[in-house]
């Protein structure tokens, strides 16, 4: 999968079936879409491509208002975004920086200048809300309206549901907050995950009796937060179970950047104490066992911590004997 950032590049296709949102979490529904996009796109002999933004409109517009609150809490970051769509198949992402200038423009610029003169769209694909253009008044009726006349071809997909609910990425992230982690893998089609480098720490959890991995989230306004059961892929060649923190760590001095930090029940010897750092890891999020706290010293933390470790190992052991069960 190619990845771009802006239309003007010699590489981009000289034409494309096109398809354009936010897909933020790449969930059931966006992969239906894409499915579909993929198969017209082969029939026409096209490359399949997806149109995004960063960063998201409602981040733009709540702070251009000088609302941050307004702005959306993230499921993904770009680098898990652009791993899911490439999951999916997709041939080209055009990665757009979402500014002033694409937020004036008029639904019929949008689609001479972006659409059309940028991505030479010949077949376009969107969502059955979709809307587009300064003050979002832009709609399908328009899109295929302008198809018809300039030559390309408009389509749309009704909303995908599982169970007789729509799958959303706003009832993803009502899921998140609600800590209902099979909920959302549900809505997902696979576990909740974030990845990224292991960067280094201040190093309190070796102090602690608890070595961590720390993965940076790279929006400041995560969809979830708390305790989770992991588990983590990168770092040997089975996952390694383990539990994780997500969050802005109050009880310690750099509160306020998100981290995701991860303790691995057994270390690979392989690695050596340091052989985790700079390793790019993927972090299932399995279950939440609880909030993020504030606790009075170290020694409160570290009591909660060893008890995290605990109920950790104990959904895991749950979880062997429910698969033993089903096996006989």
């Amino acid at each position: 999968m190619q990845v771009f950032r802006g239309f003007h590049h010699a590489a981009l296709a000289p034409a494309c079936a096109l398809t354009i949102g936010n897909f933020d979490g790449v969930h059931r529904g966006h992969q239906a879409m894409l499915a579909l996009l993929r198969s017209e796109a082969q029939h026409r002999g096209l490359p399949s491509t997806v149109m995004t933004f960063e960063p998201h409109p409602k981040d733009y517009f709540s702070a251009l208002a000088g609302k941050p609150e307004l702005a959306p809490h993230r499921i993904a970051t770009l680098r898990d975004k652009l791993a899911e769509l490439e999951r999916c198949g997709v041939d080209q992402v055009v990665v757009l920086p979402f500014d002033q200038r694409l937020a004036s423009l008029s639904p019929q610029a949008f689609i001479d200048d972006v659409i059309v003169g940028g991505l030479h769209a010949r077949y376009v694909l969107v969502g059955d809300d979709f809307r587009f253009g300064a003050r979002r008044a832009g709609d399908y009726d328009m899109l295929d309206a302008a198809g018809l006349a300039q030559g390309f071809d408009v389509a749309r997909m009704r909303s995908y549901e599982v169970h007789g609910s729509r799958v959303s990425s706003s009832g993803v992230r009502d899921a998140l907050l609600a800590g209902d982690m099979p909920r959302v893998a549900e809505m997902l089609g696979r576990p909740y995950t974030i990845s990224g480098h292991v960067i280094h720490g201040a190093k309190l959890g070796r102090s602690l009796d608890c070595r961590t991995l720390n993965v940076r989230f790279g929006h400041d306004k995560p969809a979830t937060s708390g305790i989770f059961v992991v588990r983590t892929h990168g770092l040997a060649e089975q996952p390694l179970e383990g539990v994780a923190s997500l969050g802005v760590r109050p009880t310690v001095e750099d509160a306020g950047r998100v981290l995701l930090e991860v303790h691995c029940f057994e270390w690979p010897a392989a690695l050596g104490k340091e052989g985790g750092y700079g390793k790019i890891v993927r972090v299932e999020l399995l279950h939440k066992l609880r909030d993020e706290a504030r606790y009075d010293g170290l020694e409160a933390l570290q009591a909660a911590i060893h008890k995290d470790i605990a109920d950790a190992k104990g959904f895991f052991q749950a979880q062997g004997r429910q698969t033993t069960r089903d096996r006989i």
